[in-house]
């Protein structure tokens, strides 16, 4: 590849830090890649972890791009959800986009803006009723390939989306290359990385801690459900 090659994520308060930065130190590895931190203004955003994110360019001055990435977020992700400036922004960019991407919840912002429906897709675990419900055939794997919409599971999974998006633009042996220079060969101290590994006695636990969030996500999606049916 000889040409820049600009992809743009998304970034917002409230955004989950690793569902932008996983992705990004994977992207950010094949030459000629420029990536773009977007936001309404250059003011830094405070991700839901509380680290600053500086945006590099506004989604005026958003220029060309062959990637548009959503990471998700917490509560913040509610108010992009019904945001119109920036449902209205993805709706444009996804006409001259190659790829429309998102990881974790992000899915559910696409979603939002009608960019999912018809489309397989995933999202972090806890909100696939809420991405089905949006019309979009959820599939339970950790990266989800159709067409040009690949999504990312949840926040982790976005190193190995990155690692999917690599190989498929710049070819296996750079993705290769891109895992090795991370040294990405997890060995997690636990095997409790998904509700069927961790079991009842985890995941119960940490439904009833994500309740408010759950749940506001879900009256979020009733709403955004009206609002795709007109």
């Amino acid at each position: 590849m000889t040409k820049e090659f600009n992809i743009g994520f998304l970034v917002y308060p409230d955004v989950v830090q690793l569902d932008v930065m996983g992705a990004y130190q994977v992207l950010a590895f094949p030459p000629q890649t420029k990536i773009h931190l977007l936001w309404k203004t250059l003011t830094p955003v405070v991700s839901n972890e509380g680290l600053l994110i500086t945006p590099t360019t506004t989604l005026d001055n958003c220029p060309t791009l062959d990637i548009i990435c959503v990471p998700g977020g917490a509560m913040g992700q509610i108010e992009v959800m019904k945001d119109a400036e920036i449902i209205s922004f993805l709706q444009q960019k996804s006409i001259t986009t190659k790829y429309i991407t998102s990881v974790c919840t992000g899915s559910l912002i696409l979603a939002a803006a009608n960019l999912l429906q018809g489309y397989k897709a995933t999202c972090h675990w806890a909100f696939r009723e809420q991405l089905a419900m949006l019309g979009v055939e959820v599939v339970p794997e950790r990266v989800v390939i159709d067409r040009n919409r690949i999504t990312g599971a949840g926040v982790t999974s976005g190193i190995d989306f990155g690692l999917t998006l690599v190989s498929l633009i710049w070819g296996e042996n750079m993705a290769k290359m891109t895992q090795l220079m991370m040294e990405y060969n997890p060995m997690p101290p636990f095997d409790a990385g998904t509700p069927e590994k961790a079991g009842n006695e985890i995941v119960e636990p940490l439904l009833q801690f994500e309740k408010p969030l759950i749940e506001a996500f879900l009256h979020q999606i009733q709403e955004t459900m009206l609002k795709i049916k007109k």
